[in-house]
This record gives C-alpha cells, sequence and structure tokens, in this order.
C-alpha cells in the first residue's frame, strides 16, 4: 500500500477518517492550556480536518500552522475556521517543508506514516524545529504491526529512535487518553 497523497485525499473524500474524534483530543488541549507564550509558531502536521489547530487558534494561539498533503481534509479545516490566516495553511508533503518551528504537536501523524519513514520522520523533525524546539504530543503504544496505519510502536522503540537527536523530557503512558486510545498512548515530550 502507498500511503502517499492520492491515498489520504481518497480516505477524506469517502470520508474514510475513523481516527477522527471530532474535536482536539484531551492530551494536547490540556497540553496547550498550559502554555503561557501565546506566540509560540506551532506545526501540526499531518493534521486532517485539524482539530487541535482550531482549539490553538480558538484560545489564543496566532501562530499555529496546519499542514496536511489531502486537500480535501484542508478544505474541511477552511469550512470551519473561514478566518483562520491563509498564510498559515500548508498544503504539501511534510518532507518537502523549509519553515521553522518552536513546537511540533504530534497527532495520528507519526502512527499514519509508513514505519520505513520514521528515521525520516525524526530527522525531519530535527530540521525544522528552532533550536531548543520541542516535539510534544501522543504516539501509539501498541504492537508495532505491518497492517496499519496506524501502525504501532514501543516506548522502547521511541527511545531508541529519538535519543540520539532530542533530549527526552518525557515519555509516559498517557493518562488523559479518550477512552478508544486509553492504555494506547504515550505523551512524549522532547527538546532539540
Amino acid at each position: 500500500m502507498k500511503l502517499d497523497g492520492d491515498y489520504w485525499e481518497n480516505r477524506y473524500t469517502s470520508g474514510n477518517t475513523g481516527w477522527d474524534i471530532g474535536a482536539a483530543s484531551t492530551p494536547i488541549k490540556n497540553w496547550l492550556d498550559k502554555q503561557e507564550d501565546k506566540g509560540l509558531k506551532i506545526l501540526i502536521p499531518g493534521a486532517g480536518n485539524a482539530h487541535e489547530v482550531e482549539y490553538a487558534y480558538a484560545n489564543g494561539f496566532t501562530n499555529v500552522f496546519v499542514m496536511d498533503i489531502a486537500p480535501t481534509a484542508i478544505k474541511n479545516f477552511k469550512s470551519r475556521n473561514p478566518n483562520f490566516p491563509e498564510s498559515n495553511i500548508l498544503i504539501g508533503d511534510f518532507f518537502d517543508l523549509e519553515i521553522t518551528f518552536d513546537v511540533i504537536i504530534e497527532q495520528t501523524f507519526f502512527c499514519a506514516l509508513n514505519p520505513k519513514q520514521r528515521s525520516k520522520y525524526k530527522d525531519k523533525c530535527y530540521t525544522v524545529l528552532k533550536p531548543n524546539g520541542i516535539l510534544v504530543g501522543l504516539l501509539f503504544d501498541f504492537p508495532l504491526t505491518e497492517e496499519g496505519p496506524p501502525f504501532g510502536g514501543s516506548e522502547e522503540e521511541y527511545i531508541t529512535l529519538f535519543s540520539p537527536l532530542f533530549t527526552i523530557y518525557k515519555l509516559d503512558k498517557c493518562k488523559d487518553s479518550i477512552n478508544p486510545r486509553l492504555g494506547k498512548e504515550l505523551w512524549v515530550e522532547l527538546r532539540k
């Protein structure tokens, strides 16, 4: 299966988006609510319908960026958020991105990538984060499988993958996951 732009566009146009919970996930909402600096330049890659971007923007984060490879996902977001700045909407491949950010929020993007791209993801996050930038969010905690997306992963895998480039501040069982994902998510905070 080729997880390219056509694949994801077809998932959105057919409404085959079972991962979309229809609102910002609780752990990310809670993290955003604790941030005092509303000027942080934040990217949510592979944001899909981008409920987390919507929540951040509605709560004063004026420098938040949405990115997805599927135009229909971005169209869905724009229809709900007509006043969101066009300059903060990025349609394209995360791996082609050349802008830098203070924060990358991970929300079901990493788990949707072919596992062979995980090292490339880590390297790209490092490249697009400013010095001392952080990668925060959720990673799935269930056995890695050939079938997906979503593809699983484990704490040990994430430590091995990220520790050469990032300081791991948190990599804990997520305590405020939504019910269907309870016990299957890790909260991660990594600093470049």
